[in-house]
């Protein structure tokens, strides 16, 4: 494994017109480590998932994403880095495997995998709908199995278990197990602290967008 961070922060701060949302935060987090993210709402939690994802950028300070500035390795990163957001950015009209076989021409993946995926997330009965026809919970599967067919060295997720009944819950946290074992970095922000704690190492903890509590 290699020593550089997974992703590290040097006095980075994120300003919206006359808000900050982030203020002067330094984190750095090892490759192949897991960490909680909490914080009420406008905590902060969101904007950094987005810069580390590099759909935005730090107003003042340096943020390096897997050795790369996040600025200048955007590209590079975009390949390396799975976020799961409030947003599913599925193609509404095709079916949820066009939506992965698309997604795995586009990274060079096997198509092989995409009914496995399917499978996986309790979509393959529904596989040939649209995606306009599913439910919000469904949305989120299927956006768990566009981050596993990507593999990404920095996996991010927003809320993960928002939309999901108990049984969904349940396979949501073995999917997250998956990518920890296969040597994914983990960045999970949530409410649900009892299952947040339950599959993370360490702690970041945000306050009107500065640090306020970090497990090392």
């Amino acid at each position: 494994m290699s020593n550089t961070p997974a992703f590290e922060l040097d006095d980075v701060s994120k300003r919206y017109g006359p808000r900050w949302a982030l203020a002067r935060l330094s984190f750095s987090l090892p490759r192949g480590a897991s960490l909680l993210l909490t914080g009420h709402n406008g905590s902060g939690k969101s904007t950094l998932l987005r810069m580390l994802a590099t759909a935005s950028f730090p107003s003042v300070g340096k943020l390096t994403i897997l050795g790369q500035d996040c600025r200048a390795g955007r590209e590079a990163l975009r390949h390396q880095v799975g976020l799961l957001s409030h947003a599913s950015f599925h193609y509404e009209d095709l079916s949820a495997e066009q939506n992965l076989t698309l997604v795995a021409q586009l990274l060079g993946k096997p198509l092989s995998a995409v009914p496995l995926l399917l499978e996986k997330v309790g979509l393959k009965a529904r596989s040939d709908s649209p995606v306009r026809q599913f439910s919000a919970g469904m949305r989120k599967r299927l956006a768990i199995a566009r981050i596993l067919l990507k593999a990404p060295a920095l996996a991010l997720f927003d809320e993960p278990f928002g939309e999901l009944d108990p049984v969904g819950i349940t396979q949501m946290e073995g999917l997250i197990r998956e990518l920890k074992q296969t040597g994914s970095t983990v960045v999970l922000a949530t409410h649900l602290i009892e299952q947040g704690i339950g599959l993370t190492d360490r702690r970041l903890h945000l306050a009107e967008g500065r640090a306020i509590e970090a497990t090392p």
